[in-house]
């Protein structure tokens, strides 16, 4: 075979695999996979759609209770975060529902503060709840960072953030391109530190 035949059959399979590496880019970022488990735990973030999906599983019963994460420094206007989540928890219906106040501003850091309040939890089974794109990472963190419990995960949707078609709205793309960005770092270089 010619050596330009060649180059040219190897940018066509480069090209092959990376458009089917774009298309499934989103795809590829979610796991969906919630398992029963001893506490339902939601990162901190966004904070409509995850606690409203935590307390969906509490009551299909993948929980026993739900563990909110929330920024313990972080103000909204005059309240904290804290007493907004304080206020939010004595509305519920469901009295298994609880805070844990984390200092850390990356999932990473997050895990380590989250360890601290699973010590006072019974069981091992921790099911996350976190925003659909954020699955995948945050569930690598968990399991990396934590041992001697086992992490499942549920997604949280939010069709205005993200989607996994990604490449049709401009907002989704810029959700995917960052998560991409992250869940690369997390992997080739802070998991190792």
């Amino acid at each position: 075979m010619k050596r330009g035949r060649r180059v040219w059959l190897s940018a066509v399979l480069l090209a092959a695999i990376l458009m089917t590496f774009a298309a499934n880019a989103g795809r590829m970022l979610v796991v969906d996979a919630p398992q029963p488990a001893d506490v339902i735990l939601v990162l901190a973030g966004e904070t409509d759609r995850r606690p409203a999906r935590a307390l969906q599983l509490l009551d299909q019963g993948y929980g026993r209770r739900v563990l909110i994460d929330v920024p313990a420094a972080a103000k909204v206007y005059e309240s904290t975060q804290l007493q907004l989540a304080e206020k939010y928890i004595r509305g519920l219906p469901q009295a298994a529902v609880g805070i844990c106040p984390i200092e850390g501003l990356s999932t990473r850091e997050e895990s380590h503060d989250v360890e601290k309040c699973l010590a006072g939890e019974t069981g091992g089974r921790i099911l996350i709840v976190t925003s659909e794109f954020h699955t995948r990472r945050s569930l690598s963190i968990f399991r990396s960072e934590i041992r001697g419990k086992s992490f499942s995960v549920a997604a949280a949707r939010d069709g205005s953030q993200f989607g996994t078609r990604w490449w049709t709205r401009r907002q989704w793309a810029k959700t995917c391109v960052d998560e991409w960005l992250r869940l690369i770092w997390w992997t080739a270089v802070e998991r190792w530190h």
